[in-house]
């Protein structure tokens, strides 16, 4: 029985890494990805920080974080996310990310991360917008909150809906410049925070996003004995994009299989887990940046 240890990218690619095992799985755009859910299991806490969960508590099966009350909360009370540390002394890294047409929101994430952060979230470009202490980057990410209405965070189901339907790789950089320029106009920004001259990423390649199509409905949850398997066709941030024998694909969120005990599956396997249908338009709404 395995344990999922979530989705990791690195400059290699996806991969799926298991608790308490050293090697991870590499995902293969084109070959198969499946699994079984423990017939008599229950999704159970995995704990904060590296530690396990001292009761072992149970979980709802459709939370993405997998955790119980007590270890959420000590999970949230050490990360720099939920700006609960001033004293940081790394340098922290400004940044824009790109999902879609209209769709770019600002964050911040340690230097010494690279872009692994920008992939984890999906972003399908992205450019740095600046560099130095934590609560300096903080404040010029509250800068462009206010002045360009450029959010923190875009909803996931917004960033899947988008995925099959965006426009070129020139666009997306075109949109990421011309939010850039207008963030490196603004007075305001910290003099501890050095600016950084736009170049565009783009993870469009990465992700397998070229020829995608729309997804027939998203895994809303995992339950004992439940199925999930397909071909893999494409995989951003969290997520995974199944085809099924019939074609169909169906998004898989691999946070949700946090706290499972795991088996492997043939595709023919196919989804028996619960699905929901895709949001026909996506909720993000940005008047401020165009």
């Amino acid at each position: 029985m395995w344990r999922s240890g979530g989705l990791r990218w690195g400059d290699e690619g996806p991969r799926l890494a298991w608790e308490g095992r050293a090697r991870a799985s590499p995902l293969v755009y084109g070959t198969d990805v499946g699994f079984r859910v423990e017939e008599a299991g229950e999704r159970t806490c995995v704990g904060a920080r590296g530690h396990p969960c001292p009761v072992g508590a149970r979980v709802s099966a459709r939370g993405t974080q997998a955790r119980c009350g007590e270890c959420a909360r000590l999970d949230r009370a050490h990360s720099v996310a939920a700006d609960t540390i001033a004293d940081d002394p790394r340098v922290y890294r400004v940044y824009l990310a790109w999902f879609g047409a209209g769709m770019v929101k600002v964050g911040i994430t340690a230097e010494e991360r690279g872009p692994a952060r920008l992939r984890e979230q999906g972003a399908v470009a992205f450019s740095w917008l600046g560099r130095g202490p934590l609560m300096a980057a903080r404040r010029t990410e509250e800068l462009l909150r206010t002045a360009l209405g450029v959010p923190d965070r875009i909803p996931y189901a917004d960033k899947r809906l988008v995925r099959s339907r965006l426009p070129g790789r020139e666009e997306r950089a075109a949109e990421v410049r011309e939010v850039h320029a207008r963030a490196v106009a603004l007075t305001g920004w910290p003099d501890s925070l050095e600016r950084l001259v736009c170049e565009v990423a783009d993870h469009g390649e990465a992700f397998g996003l070229a020829g995608l199509g729309d997804a027939a409905g998203v895994v809303s949850e995992l339950v004992a004995g439940g199925a999930v398997a397909g071909r893999l066709v494409a995989a951003a941030g969290p997520d995974l994009h199944l085809a099924g024998e019939d074609g169909a694909v169906i998004v898989l969120d691999t946070r949700l299989m946090a706290g499972w005990g795991l088996t492997g599956a043939e595709r023919s396997a196919g989804v028996t887990v619960p699905v929901r249908v895709a949001p026909a338009e996506p909720e993000v709404d940005q008047p401020g940046l165009f």
